[in-house]
């Protein structure tokens, strides 16, 4: 076994398919074919089989691309550190929440690259398992989790278990986001009996790891109205708040740039006071680079543009 052969199995798994990996490595499908055999063979087992639909992984294989991975992507943060003239290799990626806040921060980190350097970003929004399994398959170098304060400990086992570092960046509780034309807008206080004549834009994560989704799911969505629109994508949510003024939204506060852009105000609200923790999550041992710093700093400064009515 050798780094080459790891490199060309975690490409078979990527495409799963051995012609187009061979086309992605530059070799020849032969060759490709033969290597992974040699692969197996040395170590006894079977990763790849082959069906008349393709390729597929046996689950002691799915066990060995994990670790693979986890190799391959340390030798390159290796090679990166100590690679002559430069300490950082112009690569940055993340799996985040929906939120706006870390948006905005994404959106100034953008404008302050240096593009005269070549650089690689990778910004995923997604929920909480599939932040983990980014960086535990060394996908991306860090993530952002997001989890009500009451799962701080089943967070830090679940952490702990897989080796991971954390760090909390973002204390908050939700605020409603609504149109400024909004009658919402007008209230003093916001009852239950008030939302429930509004509807909706349901946007939060029910997939929390190792808890049964019904549980999970109980636990964010609220009872608040019957009327509720599911809506994933930040952009088309906000569209629908600044154009329907029946609608409203439960989100973390938002930087006053975001809710000018969409005609959008935030209020608070003693219906929902629960206390969320945003963690920056990453493997153990990994060193932040610049552009990690960067980024990180420009959390901060979205933080410090947050205005709540």
């Amino acid at each position: 076994m050798n780094i080459v052969h790891l490199k060309y199995a975690v490409e078979v798994e990527k495409t799963r398919s051995i012609t187009q990996a061979a086309e992605n490595l530059f070799i020849a499908q032969p060759n490709l074919s033969r290597a992974i055999k040699e692969l197996e063979d040395s170590l006894g087992m079977t990763i790849f089989k082959r069906t008349s639909k393709g390729i597929s992984i046996t689950p002691r294989g799915e066990e060995f691309l994990f670790h693979a991975k986890k190799i391959l992507s340390q030798i390159e943060e290796v090679e990166s550190m100590y690679k002559v003239g430069s300490n950082d290799n112009g690569k940055f990626s993340i799996s985040v929440p929906r939120a706006s806040y870390i948006g905005a921060a994404f959106t100034e980190f953008t404008k302050k690259i240096d593009k005269t350097k070549k650089f690689e970003l990778l910004y995923k929004e997604t929920n909480g398992i599939k932040t983990i399994n980014n960086i535990m398959q060394a996908d991306y170098k860090l993530g952002i989790l997001r989890y009500p304060s009451e799962l701080e400990e089943h967070y830090k086992n679940v952490l702990h278990e897989k080796d991971l570092s954390y760090s909390k960046i973002f204390e908050f509780s939700y605020v409603i986001a609504t149109s400024k034309d909004s009658p919402l807008a007008s209230y003093e206080t916001i009852t239950k009996e008030d939302l429930s004549h509004f509807t909706e834009i349901a946007h939060s994560d029910p997939f929390v790891p190792a808890m049964p989704m019904a549980e999970a799911r109980n636990a964010e969505i609220s009872d608040y109205t019957d009327k509720k629109i599911f809506v994933f994508e930040r952009a088309s949510q906000f569209d629908i708040l600044s154009n329907s003024t029946d609608t409203f939204m439960w989100v973390s506060p938002m930087p006053k740039r975001m809710m000018d852009k969409y005609g959008l105000i935030q209020i608070k609200s003693d219906l929902k006071q629960k206390i969320y923790h945003d963690t920056l999550i990453y493997r153990r041992g990994y060193t932040f680079s610049d552009l990690d710093k960067m980024f990180i700093e420009e959390i901060e400064n979205s933080k410090n543009n947050i205005i709540l009515t």
